[in-house]
């Protein structure tokens, strides 16, 4: 499970769209362009796909080029080499937002570490620790994995912290470009060890 709630600045690529979902409520639909960093040095940016519960009127106001402020809840859908950001928006503002494009929230992350928990010193002798963890989501017959990395400043490995372990954490979320494709890490301020129920079978 990775749920990340986040503000977001961008700008809407195309006019927004009035769905109705399952429930058959309507809600509004348009995608947001914003700007990432990319790790070899170079600007990038990602569609983000906003969803919001309103009709044809909310979406008039929502146009190709308009610059957006959207506050709420993202959730990340893997599908094989393909990474989907979709946003339930709880606020979206138009006026004042500025040209500057920015990705900022916080993450909640429930998975299972990977085989590397490093060790590290800053510049100032301080320990930190780094490891990456995915997270599964069931998909048809099969699993779909999202890995993200954590970095733990101040802190030094406690023992439960081992490969193969499942754990909660919840810190600041980060979202760069490498090779292309997004690359997501968490500055951890909360980690604990999750132990599950007999019989569920949460990954």
């Amino acid at each position: 499970m990775i749920k990340c709630n986040v503000t977001i600045c961008g700008t809407i690529s195309r006019d927004a769209s009035v769905r109705t979902g399952k429930d058959g409520k309507e809600f509004v639909s348009f995608p947001l362009q914003v700007s990432v960093p990319r790790k070899d040095g170079n600007g990038g940016s990602l569609e983000i796909s906003v969803s919001k519960d309103g009709g044809q009127d909310e979406a008039n106001g929502y146009k190709y080029g308009s610059r957006a402020k959207v506050a709420g809840t993202l959730f990340l859908k893997r599908r094989g080499e393909k990474l989907y950001f979709n946003l339930s928006a709880d606020s979206v503002s138009l006026p004042d937002v500025g040209n500057m494009d920015s990705f900022k929230g916080q993450m909640v992350f429930r998975g299972k570490t990977g085989q590397h928990i490093e060790e590290r010193k800053d510049k100032s002798g301080k320990p930190y620790l780094m490891f990456s963890a995915f997270s599964a989501e069931k998909v048809n017959d099969g699993f779909e994995y999202q890995w993200v990395r954590f970095f733990c400043f101040g802190k030094e490995k406690e023992e439960w912290l081992q490969p193969g372990v499942k754990v909660d954490v919840k810190g600041e979320v980060s979202l760069s470009l490498y090779d292309g494709k997004p690359d997501i890490s968490c500055r951890v301020e909360e980690l604990s060890q999750y132990v599950p129920d007999a019989g569920n079978d949460n990954r």
